[in-house]
């Protein structure tokens, strides 16, 4: 009889794996690791990404703000409290694969109906001989209660792991702000050393219209111009002392900008405007297109997001199956807690295990299958994605570099031609060799050439800071 019914036993349970494992077929895909072997035809070994942020940038003005932004941006700490939340669903998930082992008391009163089968046999019952059971009848009890999912699957062991890559996912994605971080603050303070230069041409500028002026006005007693060249001088000297309060205005709000990546309050930016002019982008190594997979910290974030979506396709898959339960408790039960030293009577101790399988509905499990199937697609095409992003990115920045070299070179000359013409045309003015209009788009053709120049530098640096960036510097 024993043996038929451990038959019996194996049979349900041969059917239910059986039934569990007819698993639906999914179509998987990884992704593609095929990188060209050199971003360009120069070969390099060693990427500037290795270099630490505090070495790579010279100014120490500029690391000063760095630093200060690392320990007081706000949305920095905002994420350094997100990797302590993933830290924490680590914890949750090992546990689950562990015993859960808790401790009960407690107890009651119980009075039934002497004309029922219980009240009957309480009435009868004697407790120890000449004592009979009291009326209402106590329960007290204290032990310990365990239960534990065997993971036979490896469906929590695997869950443990998805949470332990999405934590080291986070800690990426921390590095990743880092990176943006350390970008837009050397961004932003080298546009404010070209907007205070700009705001010094500008000053310059004023003063040379402003002596031009007078020589018009000289002109015109002299009766060599009429009024009109005084009125057109005049409206080009207001409109460059107008342009200065706009370049104050970009200046206040560049230092604001700053003032809130660093997280303090508005308060001037210490800076060398003068060392501006003498600054020079960075020579930058490029390294093997295969090294930004080290690099990046968006690469390797989403490297390890794949990696936890694989596995929470295994999890998902591991629900067909059928989960083991074990269930224990050992502790002592009296009357009263005088009963409790009287073993082994009042010791009490179980031990069960139970064999789940899905058998019905399983639409839900097949849905939680299908969704994480392609959540781990998405997670393939977001990681190439994210690869092929930052090999463009490298190459954008590495040829924006070499045309803005060659674009400077050219600027820098149109300046020194401009600045040589202004003389040019005030002397051939002043011996009525050349109007007033030739003088006055002089003076506005070397104004912007100017301008122009100076924002080329910005765009230079920009560049410099993208290309480092890119390469997937700044978190080391």
């Amino acid at each position: 009889m024993f043996i038929r019914k451990i038959k019996n036993w194996l049979g349900f349970t041969f059917l239910a794996l059986s039934y569990s494992a007819c698993v639906p077929t999914l179509v998987s895909r990884t992704p593609a690791k095929i990188l060209p072997t050199t971003f360009t035809a120069q070969k390099d070994s060693v990427s500037t990404a290795t270099i630490n942020w505090k070495q790579y940038f010279t100014d120490p003005n500029l690391v000063a703000l760095i630093d200060t932004a690392l320990h007081n941006n706000q949305e920095l700490n905002i994420t350094l409290q997100e990797l302590e939340i993933s830290r924490n669903e680590i914890r949750t998930r090992k546990g689950e694969y562990l015993p859960s082992v808790s401790l009960r008391a407690g107890g009651g009163v119980d009075k039934v109906s002497r004309y029922t089968n219980i009240g009957a046999m309480e009435a009868t019952t004697e407790i120890e001989p000449g004592k009979e059971m009291p009326e209402p009848v106590t329960d007290m009890f204290v032990g310990a209660y365990a239960n534990w999912e065997v993971d036979i699957w490896h469906k929590l062991r695997n869950a443990k792991k998805a949470a332990v890559n999405r934590y080291l996912a986070s800690i990426e994605g921390r590095n990743f702000m880092i990176t943006n971080l350390i970008a837009e603050i050397s961004n932003s303070y080298y546009e404010l050393l070209a907007l205070d230069n700009q705001l010094e041409i500008v000053r310059q500028n004023i003063g040379i219209q402003t002596n031009a002026l007078e020589v018009v006005r000289y002109q015109k007693q002299a009766a060599k111009v009429n009024e009109l060249a005084v009125r057109r001088f005049e409206a080009e000297v207001l409109k460059t002392q107008s342009l200065q309060y706009d370049i104050q205005q970009q200046i206040v709000e560049t230092e604001n900008r700053i003032n809130f990546l660093v997280g303090r309050y508005p308060q001037p930016i210490v800076r060398n405007a003068s060392a501006f002019s003498s600054l020079s982008p960075a020579a930058l190594k490029t390294g093997a297109p295969l090294q930004l997979l080290e690099n990046r910290p968006d690469i390797k974030q989403a490297e390890l997001e794949l990696a936890a979506a694989d596995l929470d396709v295994k999890v998902a898959r591991a629900n067909f199956y059928p989960s083991l339960g074990i269930n224990a408790a050992v502790g002592l039960r009296g009357l009263n807690p005088g009963y409790f030293v009287k073993a082994p009577e009042s010791l009490l101790y179980s031990l069960a295990g139970d064999l789940a399988a899905p058998l019905v509905n399983r639409n839900g499990i097949k849905a939680t299958y299908y969704s994480a199937n392609a959540k781990q697609i998405q997670a393939v095409y977001k990681y190439e994605q994210t690869v092929l992003k930052a090999f463009l990115e490298v190459i954008n920045q590495q040829n924006r570099i070499e045309n803005l070299g060659k674009s400077y070179d050219l600027k820098s000359q149109q300046v020194q031609a401009l600045t040589e013409s202004i003389t040019i045309s005030n002397d051939l003015f002043r011996s009525a060799r050349a109007d007033y209009m030739e003088v006055l788009l002089t003076q506005r053709e070397a104004l912007e050439s100017k301008f122009e120049l100076i924002e080329t530098k910005m765009q230079q640096l920009n560049a410099s800071v993208n290309m480092y960036q890119a390469l997937g510097g700044g978190w080391k």
